[in-house]
């Protein structure tokens, strides 16, 4: 079989590295890649943009590629689906119009209100429509959000009344370009924020392992938001009691009201939740991709043959598959480049690469790229250095071991992730 990757980020390589894994993969091309996927076994990378769906396609006919994923959410909401599956190729993602999920913050509240899946009470606002009294009348902190893709940078949690009106006004005026012309104005939530993945065949699920993700930049949850710091898996807050509250409160009716308003949903379905005191799990945000950092972790941990499970979601069959899991804890932590998340230093060269290969655990690449000999940064989050142990304490021993032998200028990297499931474990003690 051969598989084409879309997308060049640390999620793909993990995708990459995965699916190489299965026996009956003989090729992965990955468009475009990075480079760390162009050392993975298997694997060549493909000099093709992850939203030039026309070339894409074409590749993929000329190749005699068997199943297309689609990584990033870019090419999705463009309807990269579409375009292959008209054509017959099987392509693992939702539909463009499933992909407003998350192409529209708008349009994900209006499903959650519609089909009464707990979430924030909001209201949104184009510049025209702009009424500032409803941010006064709100309680600080105050979540504004860029209503489409601001590649996960598009929300921030205003401290005052005169930060969310100044967010509301710069997001108007192109801070986020075409992204911030809707605005979302929403309470914020308290809790604990968890990152719960399931597959999608249009009827059935399978839930993936669970994981909590790290948005803000800072150790102790402080500085700007990012597209995430580091990642965990499994997710301790997440009981079975809960998982099953989840399912049923959450992932259930979603994928009932999809099939309901005309839109049957196929591929990965994130739902970022915050599980309020009660244990109400309130919908944050859906992706309809594999979340990064979180892919990381759980795929460090999946036993099964992802390929297996992602042909039996495109059929219709995932009530008919289980996945098995390593019982091992993971953790990955991101290494962000200097002056990420707003403008990230670029083209620097990154040492280490090969002490850390030969430590346990695994190194996934982001924003790297091929120079000569040498591995250069090419973006914000550059690397996920992934650790496994019995313990989430062992599984920071050896993450932050492999953190260690790398280097390159203004590195920077969170030193506290998995500190709840940390404290979790020492209170069992």
């Amino acid at each position: 079989m051969r598989v084409l990757i879309i997308g060049g980020g640390g999620r793909e390589h993990a995708l990459a590295w995965k699916v190489a894994s299965s026996a009956r993969v003989t090729q992965v091309f990955i468009a475009p890649g990075n480079a760390g996927t162009a050392l993975e076994a298997k694997c060549q990378n493909v000099a093709i943009n992850a939203e030039d769906i026309a070339s894409l396609l074409s590749f993929a006919q000329k190749e005699g590629i068997d199943l297309t994923i689609v990584g990033p959410e870019g090419p999705l909401v463009l309807g990269i689906v579409d375009a292959f599956t008209t054509v017959g190729l099987r392509c693992f993602g939702p539909s463009k119009v499933c992909a407003q999920l998350e192409g529209s913050k708008a349009f994900s509240k209006e499903f959650l209100t519609r089909h009464q899946i707990p979430t924030a009470r909001y209201a949104r606002f184009t510049k025209a429509t702009f009424d500032p009294t409803f941010v006064m009348a709100q309680r600080p902190p105050i979540v504004v959000k860029a209503d489409g893709l601001a590649a996960g940078k598009g929300v921030v949690i205003a401290a005052t009344h005169e930060e969310a009106l100044d967010t509301i006004e710069q997001m108007f005026n192109g801070a986020f370009g075409a992204a911030g012309d809707t605005v979302v104005v929403e309470e914020f939530l308290q809790g604990e924020e968890v990152s719960f993945i399931v597959m999608v065949d249009g009827t059935h699920t399978l839930a993936l392992a669970t994981a909590q993700d790290h948005k803000r930049l800072l150790d102790h949850d402080a500085g700007p938001n990012t597209g995430g710091m580091g990642a965990y898996s499994p997710a301790p807050v997440v009981t079975e009691a809960l998982h099953t509250r989840i399912m049923r409160e959450v992932i259930e009716p979603t994928v009932a009201g999809l099939m309901a308003d005309g839109m049957p949903y196929v591929g990965f379905l994130y739902a970022g939740l915050m599980i309020a005191a009660d244990g109400t799990p309130n919908v944050l945000e859906f992706n309809c991709r594999f979340g990064d950092p979180e892919t990381q972790p759980i795929l460090m941990r999946l036993q099964s043959d992802l390929v297996d499970l992602i042909e039996a979601a495109l059929s219709g069959t995932l009530n008919q598959v289980t996945a098995a899991w390593d019982p091992r804890r993971a953790v990955g932590v991101v290494l962000a480049a200097q002056h990420y998340p707003d403008t990230p230093r670029v083209d620097d060269v990154i040492s280490g690469l090969n002490v850390a290969a030969a430590l346990p655990g695994k190194v996934f690449h982001a924003a790297t790229r091929q120079r000569a000999t040498d591995v250069m940064t090419s973006g914000g989050r550059v690397l996920c250095a992934v650790g496994r142990g019995a313990t989430v304490a062992e599984a920071c021993q050896q993450a932050y071991a492999l953190v260690t032998a790398i280097r390159f200028p203004g590195m920077q990297y969170r030193q506290d992730i998995g500190y709840r499931a940390l404290a979790r474990e020492t209170a069992s003690v």
